[in-house]
C-alpha cells in the first residue's frame, strides 16, 4: 500500500509540473518509513499547489498527514504520511540537502510522470 501511495504522490506532483521527481524505497534501510517522494518546484506558489493537491488526493484515500513542515517558507515543504514522506523543494534547497545522495543506498522506484 505504501508504494501505491508514494506513486500517487509522485504522479500528483507531476500533474502540477513538479520536476525531477524521484521515489526512493527506504523500507530496507530504516524502520521509520517506507518511501520518500522528492520533487522540485519553480516557485512558492507551485510548491504550495503540489503540497495542497498531494494532501487532497491522500485525504480522498483516507490518508491523513501526521505533520507538515516548511509550508510558510516554501523552500522545502515536508508532508509526513507515516510510511510515505514527501519532500517538495526549490532547486537551491534541494541541491543543498541532496537527499538522493544522502539516501544513496535506497532503491529508486520507476514512476510514470509527465513533469
Amino acid at each position: 500500500m505504501a508504494r501505491k501511495l508514494a506513486l500517487l504522490c509522485a504522479n500528483v506532483a507531476a500533474e502540477h509540473r513538479g520536476r525531477d521527481i524521484r521515489v526512493l524505497d527506504l523500507s530496507k534501510l530504516t524502520p521509520m518509513l517506507d518511501y520518500f517522494v522528492i520533487a522540485s518546484g519553480t516557485s512558492r506558489r507551485q510548491i504550495h499547489t503540489m503540497a495542497d493537491e498531494i494532501d487532497r488526493n491522500m485525504n480522498l484515500l483516507g490518508e491523513r498527514k501526521m505533520g507538515i513542515e516548511g509550508y510558510a517558507a516554501s523552500r522545502w515543504v515536508l508532508l509526513d504520511y507515516g510510511s510515505v514522506v514527501v519532500h517538495l523543494f526549490d532547486d537551491e534547497t534541494r541541491r543543498y540537502y541532496d537527499l538522493e545522495n544522502l539516501w544513496g543506498d535506497a532503491v529508486r522506484v520507476e514512476c510514470n510522470q509527465s513533469g
